[in-house]
């Protein structure tokens, strides 16, 4: 769900997709704050894995 706002999706879009009723807090807090660094940091574990890998 982290990947969805670089696609265009807004925040209370999201919230709605995954059930987040009322406030888009929840939804900022757990997929932008806390998932979306994990993924960029295992992205970068990768590349450094297989650099010569990358298109």
């Amino acid at each position: 769900m982290s990947l969805l706002p670089d696609s265009g999706m807004t925040v209370d879009q999201i919230a709605r997709l995954v059930g987040h009723a009322g406030s888009s807090s929840v939804t900022e807090l757990v997929y932008r704050k806390q998932i979306r660094p994990v993924i960029d940091e295992g992205a970068t574990a990768i590349n450094d894995l297989f650099p010569g890998e990358q298109q």
